[in-house]
């Protein structure tokens, strides 16, 4: 189905398409270029780290005029060249959800999970996902032990074990650079916080959400309240476009009204959510709990 596969063994690209894209003769127009952009874009889900790779080409086009012709640079020579590299011959999208569910484990920071006691409910999903600098060692009663996926952006980022994915949302342009460099030559650039050098992570289970993403977060559900959503909010909305059971741990404020984090010990007792809409998004996730959208569990 438009170059689709649907199996019992999921959703794949059909060979007949790879091997269109891969043969594609040489762009020379911009026009040439975008409608290139525009074939590989249909199945960025299947291209690790697309939106990385698109970016010099996508660069190149935007500084062409409509009759001007391409001038390759050896960066964009690269990038085409990784993007073709990239197509795999028989990818899997993702199983089928007929015969099965994708029970998704939102695990925020709030101090509401300390003394919960909701780390075997937690560990029995079956992705677990979790934010910035949250620990586990120490409250694996409340919390549980598993990670499957872990949210971050520099600022927050930390070391990961080999089977944990890193979904990196970029607040900023350095952050695309801090990701493609922590795996490499190491980032040396500055920023309002320390920002790690190079990362211990999967390169192969790093996933960089579109900046876009943090648009539609912020002008569609928050409705521009705030400067900018927080990144538990935004994992939260990304499980529900992916996940088919959204369980949402850690979320909100505790029953004195306090915003901390479940393994901090804080002076100020009226420590809010600074520049995030915190109550507001929280109102939204209620809201979808009442609905019986989601499943929200409010902790002690």
């Amino acid at each position: 189905f438009l170059g689709h596969v649907v199996s019992k063994k999921g959703r794949s690209l059909s060979p007949k398409c790879v091997s269109a894209v891969q043969n594609i003769p040489r762009r020379v127009t911009k026009k040439q270029l975008l409608s290139f952009l525009g074939i590989t874009s249909y199945s960025r889900n299947f291209i690790l780290n697309y939106s990385i790779l698109e970016n010099p080409l996508r660069a190149l086009s935007s500084s062409l005029q409509a009759p001007d012709t391409v001038q390759w640079t050896p960066e964009a020579e690269l990038t085409q060249k990784r993007l073709f590299e990239i197509f795999p011959s028989f990818p899997i999208f993702g199983k089928p959800t007929a015969d099965r569910i994708r029970s998704c484990a939102v695990v925020g920071n709030s101090v509401n999970l300390k003394g919960s006691g909701y780390g075997r409910l937690i560990d029995s999903h079956e992705v677990i996902i979790r934010m910035n600098f949250g620990p586990v060692k120490g409250y694996e009663e409340d919390v549980g032990t598993k990670t499957t996926h872990r949210a971050m952006y520099p600022e927050s980022a930390m070391d990961l074990d080999n089977c944990t994915h890193l979904v990196l949302f970029p607040f900023k342009i350095n952050d695309i650079e801090w990701i493609i460099k922590a795996f490499t030559t190491g980032f040396y650039g500055r920023s309002y916080a320390p920002i790690k050098s190079k990362i211990k992570a999967n390169k192969n289970l790093v996933l960089v959400v579109n900046p876009a993403f943090m648009k539609y977060a912020h002008e569609i559900w928050l409705e521009k309240m705030g400067s900018y959503p927080s990144t538990g909010f935004m994992t939260f909305l990304l499980t529900l476009h992916v996940c088919d059971e959204v369980h949402v741990f850690g979320f909100g404020a505790d029953n004195k009204g306090s915003w901390k984090h479940y393994w901090e010990t804080l002076q100020n007792k009226n420590f809010k959510t600074g520049l995030h809409p915190g109550p507001h998004e929280y109102k939204i996730i209620q809201r979808l709990a009442d609905g019986k959208t989601i499943k929200l569990y409010k902790g002690s």
